[in-house]
């Protein structure tokens, strides 16, 4: 990455490096250091372990701050919502990180979604470790207040915060007064690859399925297809 893309980087961050030797590392995958061995920094775990303990104080000190009658659970909820991989990954694609990034060539090539998502996702965290060491905490907050935390009106708007399963088990119970339960129905494919279908019952009454490379991700699947089917 050239001079003029760290810039734009930062024009995009809205924050102005005082090291911009830290923003370079927290684009930094391992991958990339394989393959550049002479490459004079190291990659961005260690930021993205520190950036990622400054994203959830933030986020809880405004959470905590801001609604005070919330009981602890729903704010662990909404917490989740806001500092998951899947959130980050927005929030990359917004700043338009991936250009930046520092990967070997297999993983540039590679784009498989999910394990971008990951990639993208721990950058941010690591651009926010590398914002603290710089800037401190102040320019950090307004950062993550700006581009993580405004998102919070939309998942309590879908309720989001909810995962597939919490939200089909509250609407059954609601709706129905029954409490789900799920049934692996089919394991294929060899161990270190096994796909599983699970069934998703109301009682006796099946009401979709779901697949997944784990019993855990199969059941989330089932219960996303549950609540399309219900209109839940």
């Amino acid at each position: 990455m050239d001079n003029k893309a760290l810039t734009k980087l930062q024009q995009r961050l809205d924050i102005k490096f005082k090291n911009e030797q830290l923003l370079k590392q927290a684009l930094v995958h391992r991958s990339y250091l394989n393959e550049h061995p002479e490459f004079k920094l190291g990659h961005n775990e260690r930021l993205e372990f520190l950036g990622d303990a400054v994203l959830e104080i933030i986020v809880t000190e405004f959470l905590y701050l801001s609604f005070p009658d919330t009981p602890e659970g729903d704010m662990t909820n909404w917490r989740a919502s806001l500092v998951n991989s899947k959130m980050l990954y927005e929030v990359a694609r917004e700043l338009e990180v991936e250009s930046c990034l520092y990967l070997s060539k297999g993983e540039a090539r590679d784009k498989n979604k999910k394990s971008r998502q990951f990639i993208l996702a721990d950058s941010v965290e690591a651009i926010i470790g590398a914002m603290y060491l710089d800037q401190g905490i102040g320019p950090v907050k307004k950062f993550i207040l700006k581009h993580v935390v405004s998102k919070l009106d939309d998942i309590l708007r879908s309720q989001s915060y909810l995962d597939p399963k919490s939200h089909f088990q509250e609407k059954a119970q609601e709706v129905r007064g029954i409490t789900p339960h799920y049934q692996i129905l089919d394991e294929r494919g060899p161990d270190h690859a096994k796909i599983f279908t699970v069934g998703l019952y109301l009682d006796e009454e099946l009401i979709t399925t779901g697949e997944g490379s784990s019993k855990q991700e199969a059941q989330v699947a089932a219960a996303a297809q549950g609540i399309k089917k219900m209109s839940w």
